[in-house]
């Protein structure tokens, strides 16, 4: 029987790995390159126990990304140098490797070996890291934040088939940059991340890229939440699931959205989606004063939104902490490619701080990391200090965030929702002085209908503005017809 002392290094010993089947798939790969399209969706280079196959794995995996042979001959220019491979006899290894190859049919065993033995031996990891901090009594330790961090550990290893990616290689950036890349040049030179639904908005921005954080501000009145549920609803309507150019399973277009409607009933939300689908303005559908014609059009909206993959949360004051588990949740459970959250301060810090802006700091830090863990965008809606109004120009500016030094500093995305046209209305002379009177007029006919979104701050593109059209009553907003693109739609 082992001592305490020894205790350590018997749970070592006891990992679960298969150093021969990590050999005999090398093997296979190494005689056959066409083993790799079999096992590529299921193992990757972290799934392998012995750290120099994990290398050889790469590299193999590289060079037959590349249309490029892999095999002991080819990669041994790549790995000459492995320290790693220097010990168990260099170049002679990748020769004993392709020796002991399996053949092709067992290729996908041994690879689906490998992978249930990474994730029991991250399992065991989690179990143990979860026991030691549970044995660790102190006022720091809170019991509830520890399910949360195993929620979130276990959620990666469900997903991803590991906890922590720690550092990787050079390569295996430049690899999933040029998918990225060839992802946008497959849709003809267009987006790289989910389409919006609004042709000028997508073209600034690129699509919702996976992992960004997009803040939506604005002051009230401004049809923050409006731009917000109708983007939800162009990418839900546009949902498609199919094969992807990586050969998995998964969204192709549009994508599932999750919305925390921290504000607004889930009732109330249904009700202006179903507003601008149906083209029957809001106040109307919820007095019931509607035509014939307008009913109907309200029922086939209905219809059609029941299959569309948008789901409402509207608990109050949720904790950025339940936030992200009911994230994660909604992943495994239905999918999501697109998260909402309206708005930014009425979510709670997972506890209470010293001043506002601390607690603001900790909610922006933790949306972008859920934007992060779960890659997907989210898109989060944000107030404006009241300083907007105090100036004879009211377009908003980056200073103009409440508490913003931290919102400014996490997001990829600032964008502001600003309709000239709402301040316009208020400013409307008294009847006795025409030519203001005239004036006026002529400004709000230019200005109806319109608004404008400006783009503060992007990391990966240009900033300035995306002119939309606004229709109010069905709290709606859409692309605009610029005068020129009129005259060319009546030729055509």
């Amino acid at each position: 029987m082992a001592d305490g002392s020894n205790l350590p290094e018997v749970e070592h010993q006891a990992l679960p790995h298969n150093i021969e089947a990590e050999q005999a798939l090398l093997g296979a790969l190494l005689v056959n390159n066409e083993v790799y399209d079999r096992i590529a969706s299921l193992v990757k280079p972290e799934h392998f126990y012995d750290p120099v196959h994990a290398r050889v794995f790469e590299a193999a995996a590289r060079r037959i990304q590349n249309n490029s042979l892999a095999s002991p001959v080819t990669l041994k220019s790549f790995l000459e140098n492995d320290p790693g491979l220097e010990e168990l006899g260099g170049a002679a290894y990748l020769v004993r490797l392709a020796g002991a190859a399996t053949s092709l049919y067992a290729a996908r065993d041994y690879a689906q070996m490998i992978y249930d033995l990474a994730i029991r031996r991250q399992l065991i990891s989690i179990g143990q890291e979860i026991a030691h901090k549970a044995a660790n009594v102190t006022l720091e330790n809170d019991p509830k934040e520890q399910i949360v961090e195993a929620e979130q550990d276990l959620y990666k290893l469900g997903e991803a088939g590991q906890v922590d990616s720690g550092f990787q290689s050079f390569l295996k950036a430049v690899t999933d940059a040029v998918n990225v890349a060839n992802a946008a040049y497959q849709r003809d030179g267009g987006l790289a991340g989910i389409s919006t639904g609004l042709i000028d908005m997508d073209k600034k921005l690129g699509g919702l890229h996976p992992s960004d954080l997009l803040i939506l501000a604005g002051r009230p009145s401004m049809g923050k939440t409006s731009l917000a549920t109708n983007i939800a609803f162009n990418i839900a309507k546009k949902y498609r699931k199919g094969m992807r150019p990586d050969g998995t399973e998964g969204t192709v277009d549009g994508g599932i959205v999750g919305f925390y409607s921290l504000e607004m009933s889930a009732e109330q939300l249904a009700a202006r989606v179903l507003s601008e689908a149906a083209q029957v303005p809001s106040e109307q559908i919820r007095r019931g004063d509607m035509t014939e014609e307008e009913f109907r059009r309200f029922v086939e909206a209905a219809k059609t939104l029941e299959s569309c993959p948008l789901y409402i949360d509207d608990t109050p004051a949720l904790p950025i902490s339940q936030l992200a588990a009911r994230a994660r949740r909604l992943k495994r459970t239905f999918g999501l490619d697109v998260l909402m959250v309206d708005y930014l301060q009425l979510v709670r810090p997972a506890s209470a701080k010293d001043s506002r802006v601390n607690e603001v700091s900790e909610i922006t830090q933790g949306l972008k990391a859920i934007a992060k863990e779960l890659n997907v965008p989210v898109i989060a809606l944000s107030q404006l200090s009241r300083q907007v109004e105090s100036r004879d120009d009211k377009r908003p500016q980056l200073s103009d965030l409440r508490e913003s030094g931290s919102i400014e500093q996490d997001a990829d995305v600032v964008m502001f929702v600003f309709r000239e046209e709402y301040y316009a209305e208020r400013e409307k002379p008294s009847d006795s002085k025409i030519d203001e009177m005239m004036a006026w007029q002529e400004r709000m006919s230019s200005l109806h209908g319109k608004a404008e979104v400006i783009i503060g701050k992007q990391r990966h593109g240009p900033i300035g503005t995306v002119e939309l059209a606004f229709e109010g009553r069905f709290t709606r907003f859409s692309n605009l017809v610029k005068a020129y693109q009129q005259g060319a739609s009546d030729f055509g």
